[in-house]
């Protein structure tokens, strides 16, 4: 029986080639949209679940709260002395590790000097936690000694070639010589982390480099990932909730010169302590100061929603396109229930037609993803594998999904097409009913409704992106390079910086501890005057260290006060803030701020100058108060160096930059960056997200038009008489393809109707996420109706022109 209803459906495949090609194609482009977020999501979901512990390991992460309880930063990694005394204080916690960053390293091997940003020092048990196989050295003891390091595959290639690279000495930093004790596989693409240097942790006892004392009392550098590994299925809410008491026992209060303390100060009041599963670390967290950006859960949901939503518009696609072919059948039909055949007969035929076309689609769909793959991973960012796919636990619901797919895009028209009476279809009379026609308008609407919402998420999300990239920053990022700076140029960097503004193409060149697109996290504690005593303030109060030309180089404003300048002493102790630090301070205007005495650290001077509020971070942070100050041994000194280019010239003037670099600094790799392409990579997600949403989004319109095609040969077949009539009764062509357009178009509406409330909702939801964003205007949900009913137009307009050009007498004739 089986055998007998695929060779049916063979020759109905052969017999009707045009409607089996769309209705094959549409579910293929449907089943292949699938696959491609179907590989992400499963891509998405793995990460850190290659590591057979992963349930037992988690991240101790850090906030900062202000007087009211307010949190103001919420830091992924802590302090040095929280991992080991976490482990001492409490005896259940099994393991304990830490990865420290180590910046922009500079890297040296005999000639070859390159600057790495993937290294890190590491506790010697790092491998318990991160079991990454070792091609060379032993796991256990790769990391104990002082002075180690470790290297990836690919690094070790990199420097030491076809040598053996065990025992070999390198430099980093210019710091006493490593030794290379292993070599291991490079982690994981779905690892949250992914070192390619592993330095011992305890070189970091050496105190030209951190100091062993620094590790176990330096509460304040929030810099250390820090990881704890329980037995299995161990409720670690039971240490969480004792966190408060933890930290007032091991944190110090805060005692010195300037120090100003709230009145019952605790240190569990200012701070908390959290775990976080490390399987949550790539899509549930985003916190800051972050290993690697990660991934969004949230996005997650979207593309599964998407990919959802295109698989039912193909098979909505494939029951109106089978309905609008039953009247080529109706007679097959007919005879066939004449002859004996039951319904249920007929309803296995059509479905094993289904379910075979579901087929086909599935195997080209395949082909298409293996194809599109890499390109997807272009335009994505990712890293996904077809082998993502090829797994028992995937494979196997791929297997069942066609049967799935099949029955659910197949069961209306079996249904339909099998409850045509033998009589009434052998003398040519097709009768759908209102209801059938009702049900197939309502899987237009449903169909017309996602396309509309798509084509208003893709035209919002590309508006906030080009509001983002096109509005005022409050600085000039234009022909602007950056590069890590190198402390070895304190002593010489006026020599070195009058040497390179010797060339007409450069304008200025400045230092700071961070630069704008980067995130501001450090905090210091602010007070000010009260009366004749420092009040502290309730309020975070963010800084970066800048010398006297970092505000020329940006072009940033002043809205009252001077800049910095070396011609003033003082200013090594005096302060420039932003015009949200004046408001958030209490001062009336940017004028009133000037020469207020303003307490930093334990820092006391003046504020000299209040620049104009400008974006130092992207647009989904609000702009927070912030203060400039001039480095000083508790604060820190610089970490970027940021020049000016005039924009005629960049090439040269950058290899003059080079030139001097490498005259004053041979031992450090010049490296720089355009600013430009720094501020592209803030929003290089949305984007990527607006790429993503233009794609789909016209992959489901077409699938809709597909169905719309389908729906309008059917309903146009069905009224081939009462054309006639209007024809032979005078009817313009132009009126008959208006009556029929009309019909179709009032579907269109309706699902406008349906979309535009929920585009607005979920379009709304998404732009939360930005502190800065733009309007919905009214005039993106009337461009999204009305592009939904042109193409609807353009796409039944063949079918219409079709039957109002066609002979009456042959619609007729019958009659």
């Amino acid at each position: 029986m089986i055998k007998n209803y695929l060779i049916i459906a063979l020759r109905n495949l052969r017999k009707y080639k045009v409607t089996s090609f769309i209705n094959i194609f549409g579910l293929t482009v449907g089943l292949t949209c699938c696959l491609l977020i179907l590989a992400y999501v499963i891509n998405e979901l793995s990460y850190d679940k290659f590591n057979p512990k992963a349930g037992q390991i988690y991240r101790v992460t850090r906030s900062f709260l202000n007087q009211d309880g307010e949190e103001n930063l919420h830091l992924s990694s802590v302090a040095p002395p929280f991992g080991p005394l976490l482990q001492h204080e409490f005896p259940d916690i099994e393991k304990m590790t830490r990865l420290l960053p180590d910046g922009i390293a500079a890297i040296k091997y005999k000639d070859k000097l390159f600057n790495e940003t993937n290294v890190y020092f590491a506790d010697e048990n790092m491998f318990d936690f991160f079991p990454v196989p070792l091609v060379e050295g032993n796991p256990n003891t790769a990391l104990t000694e002082p002075n180690s390091i470790l290297l990836t595959e690919e690094m070790a290639t990199k420097y030491f070639g076809s040598e053996d690279p065990m025992n070999k000495l390198i430099r980093a930093d210019n710091q006493p010589l490593l030794k290379v004790t292993g070599v291991y596989e490079a982690f994981p693409a779905n690892s949250h982390i992914h070192p390619d240097m592993l330095m011992s942790f305890s070189t970091l006892k050496d105190s030209t480099i951190y100091g062993e004392k620094q590790l176990e009392t330096n509460f304040g550098n929030n810099a250390f990932y820090t990881y704890l590994m329980f037995p299995k299925n161990y409720p670690v809410n039971k240490i969480a909730a004792q966190f408060p008491a933890f930290i007032d026992k091991v944190m110090p209060i805060p005692s010195g010169p300037g120090v100003v303390l709230p009145p019952g100060f605790k240190q569990s009041k200012f701070t908390k302590l959290f775990f976080q599963k490390l399987t949550d670390i790539h899509l549930q967290s985003h916190l800051d100061d972050e290993a690697e950006p990660n991934g969004d859960i949230t996005r997650v949901y979207i593309f599964s929603a998407i990919a959802l939503f295109i698989l039912l518009i193909a098979c909505i696609n494939y029951m109106n396109l089978s309905t609008a072919r039953s009247v080529l059948r109706a007679r097959e039909i007919g005879v066939r229930k004449v002859v004996g055949a039951q319904r249920k007969e007929i309803i296995m035929q059509f479905l094993s037609e289904s379910v075979l076309i579901t087929w086909v689609a599935l195997i080209l769909a395949f082909g298409f993803t293996w194809l599109l793959l890499q390109p997807v991973n272009n335009l994505s960012g990712q890293h996904i594998s077809i082998s993502t796919l090829i797994t028992p636990q995937i494979i196997i619901p791929l297997l069942v999904l066609p049967f799935v797919v099949g029955i659910i895009s197949g069961i209306y028209p079996a249904l339909f097409m099998s409850s045509f009476k033998p009589v009434s279809v052998l003398k040519g009379v097709i009768k759908a009913g209102t209801g059938s026609i009702s049900f197939r308008q309502v899987l237009v609407v449903f169909q017309f409704g996602i396309s509309i919402v798509l084509i208003i998420a893709t035209t919002v999300v590309f508006q906030q992106i080009s509001y983002m990239q096109n509005t005022s920053l409050g600085y000039n990022r234009e022909h602007v390079i950056t590069m890590p700076y190198a402390s070895a140029l304190n002593n010489q960097f006026e020599t070195f910086r009058s040497n390179v503004l010797r060339d007409a193409s450069v304008v200025n060149m400045g230092r700071s501890s961070r630069i704008p697109t980067g995130r501001l996290l450090d905090d210091q504690g602010a007070s000010v005057m009260s009366g004749d005593s420092l009040k502290p303030v309730n309020a975070a109060l963010k800084y970066i260290t800048a010398d006297y030309n970092f505000i020329p180089t940006y072009g940033i404003e002043m809205a009252a006060g001077r800049n910095f300048s070396n011609q003033y002493a003082t200013d090594s102790s005096n302060y420039i803030i932003n015009e949200t630090a004046v408001q958030m301070l209490g001062w009336k205007s940017p004028q009133k701020a000037i020469g207020q005495v303003l307490q930093y650290g334990n820092v006391k001077g003046k504020i000299i100058g209040v620049t104009k509020d400008f974006h130092f971070e992207s647009m989904h942070q609000i702009i927070v108060p912030l203060v400039l100050l001039v480095p000083s041994a508790n604060n820190g000194g610089f970490g970027n160096l940021s020049i000016k280019l005039r924009g005629n010239n960049i090439e040269s003037a950058i290899n003059g930059i080079k030139k001097q670099w490498e005259a004053f600094l041979p031992e450090t790799p010049f490296q720089y960056t355009f600013f430009d392409e720094r501020f592209a990579r803030l929003y290089k997600s949305e984007t990527q997200q607006g790429s993503l949403f233009t794609i789909f989004s016209f992959i489901a319109i077409f699938i809709a038009c597909l169905g719309l095609f389908g729906l309008s040969a059917f309903i146009i077949t069905q009224r081939i008489k009462e054309i006639g009539i209007r024809k032979v009764l005078g009817a313009s062509a132009s009126e008959i393809v208006r009556v029929l357009s009309i019909d179709f178009l009032k579907l269109v509406a309706v699902s406008a109707v349906i979309a535009l409330p929920v585009a607005a909702f979920v379009m709304n939801k998404w732009l939360q996420d930005f502190a800065y964003r733009i309007h919905m205007a009214w005039w993106v949900f009337l461009m999204a109706g009305v592009l939904a009913a042109l193409i609807a137009l353009i796409t039944i307009s063949f079918q219409a022109i079709k039957a109002a050009l066609s002979n009456p007498v042959k619609s007729l004739r019958t009659e």
